[in-house]
This record gives C-alpha cells, sequence and structure tokens, in this order.
C-alpha cells in the first residue's frame, strides 16, 4: 500500500511528512531563514483541483509553508520560529519527493466538500489514485486531513511536526531492532554460531548503511558482541533527546525492551 500524507495516522510521520507529512536542506542559509518566515498565502484557488495543483506545485518549488499554510495543518505550521521550520526541513524535503510528477484524474463536489484523485507518474496503472479530500473555508478550499489528525493539529500547534517525528523515529528504532536480530541470527548460520557487529552487518549488505548514521533514523544504534561473539546485546538512544526521540531501547535474547532515560543508553537489570 502506498504512503500518502493525506491517510496519516496521529503520530505516523511517512518515514512526513512527515512520509508524515511528517527535509536535506537547500539553499543558503539566508535564503532558508527567510523562507521559514514567509508568512504569505498561496494564491486563492477557485476549485478544488486548483488547491490541489497549488499543494503540489509549491511541494516540488520547495516552498513548504506556502504548501502547508493552504492545509488543515496551518495551526502546525504557521507559528514556527524560522530555526524550528530549518529543523524540520530534512523531513519536508522528503515529502516532496515526486511532487512535480501527478496527475489529477478527477474531481467531486458535494456543498464545502470536496475530493480530487491524483495519481503520481511513477504509479503502476493498477494502482488506484489517492483521493484527496478538501473543505471550503472562508471561500477557499484547503486540503484537510483525518478527524484524528486534525484534532492532534490543534492540540498541539507547533509541536504537532516534532511529536509527529519523535513517535515516527521511536517505531523505525524498534523496528530496526527487530531487523538487526533478524539479520544476526541469519549472519550466524553462516558463520559457526558467532555474531557480528554493525560494521560487519552493513558490510555484507544484510543492513542499511543508515543503521551507522543518526541523520536519517534519528537514533543512534548499537550491537556489543562478547568476547567469544557467540552473544549480543543491542541498543539504540535518540541522537537529540526529545527532539529525535524519547524512549531508549535496549534488545537481548528475551526480546526489546524500552524506557525514558533522558537519552541515555537503557541497561534493564
Amino acid at each position: 500500500m502506498r504512503e500518502s500524507i493525506f491517510n496519516l495516522k496521529p503520530y505516523s510521520f511517512t518515514s512526513l511528512l512527515l512520509a508524515f507529512l511528517l527535509l536535506a536542506a537547500c539553499g543558503s542559509t539566508m535564503k532558508a531563514k527567510a523562507q521559514g518566515n514567509n508568512k504569505t498565502a498561496p494564491a486563492v484557488a477557485a476549485t478544488p483541483s486548483d488547491a490541489v495543483r497549488q499543494f503540489y506545485k509549491a511541494l516540488s518549488e520547495k516552498r513548504f509553508r506556502d504548501a502547508l499554510m493552504a492545509t488543515a495543518l496551518r495551526p502546525a505550521i504557521e507559528n514556527l520560529s524560522a530555526s524550528e521550520f530549518e529543523e524540520l526541513r530534512p523531513d519536508f524535503e522528503r515529502m516532496a519527493v515526486d511532487a512535480d510528477k501527478v496527475q489529477l484524474t478527477g474531481e467531486q463536489i458535494s456543498g464545502d466538500r470536496a475530493s480530487v484523485f491524483v495519481k503520481l507518474v511513477s504509479d503502476m496503472p493498477s494502482d488506484p489514485p489517492i483521493e484527496v479530500q478538501l473543505r471550503r473555508s472562508s471561500g477557499n478550499w484547503i486540503l484537510i486531513f483525518n478527524d484524528e489528525v486534525e484534532k492532534a493539529v490543534k492540540r498541539d500547534g507547533n509541536k504537532y511536526f516534532f511529536k509527529l517525528r519523535i513517535e515516527a523515529h521511536e517505531q523505525d528504532a524498534q523496528s530496526m531492532l527487530v531487523n538487526i536480530a533478524q539479520k544476526e541470527l541469519l549472519y550466524s548460520m553462516q558463520h559457526n554460531g558467532a555474531y557480528a557487529d554493525l560494521q560487519t552487518l552493513v558490510k555484507e549488505r544484510l543492513l542499511p548503511d543508515d543503521v551507522l548514521s543518526s541523520q536519517s533514523t534519528g537514533y543512534n544504534f548499537r550491537v556489543t558482541l562478547s568476547a567469544d561473539k557467540k552473544s549480543y546485546t543491542a541498543g539504540a538512544e535518540p541522537a537529540v533527546y526529545g527532539r529525535t526521540g524519547l524512549q531508549s531501547f535496549y534488545m537481548d535474547p528475551k526480546g526489546i525492551k524500552k524506557a525514558d532515560t533522558g537519552g541515555k543508553p537503557y541497561m534493564p537489570k
């Protein structure tokens, strides 16, 4: 199933904007700060299809504030400081992938609600279009999300994206530890019961190389081998406590445990 920013759970960033909805920084620092402070709203959209075209056009041009201000996510974006906006930029950049390769395949309007159907050029012919829902607000069409997302946005305001990112990183960290356990088992079956460190698992192409960096994962992962390499433990801590994650993780043969340790390694007794 394809992920879309329009069918997000309350705290599931795509892996953006987040893939929540849920950015690699682009342009000079001066240019980036100017864009971060830009609160100019996009042009008024006469039809739902116009609103969707303007949204994807703004994404493709990396005018992220303009794009999100034309959606129900506005409360989460309009009061972000320039530094907060720049901190989220890598996530917004990922959201913008293929934004210039969309095709609008239809539109349905019912009173103050509407749906516009979108397909990516890269979609398979059999893939159904993504349904983008809209609501008329003050005479303009805005892109909307499910009720849970909108409630979370209203509740959390400019903290929404950061909470979303933390939740996504924590889920990804736990999934990565499961992956590490599976690949350690595979490696040991091929090496007379011996386990490997992370660098070796990456070198053997059993794990993605981003496990060695927190840049995309938000977490620092580690594997500790016994002296004879016949056993191991693993763990993961947020790269920046309170920003990229809250929970620290510990894994041994009994499973995965987690706790908020203030960003320090979790070593259960």
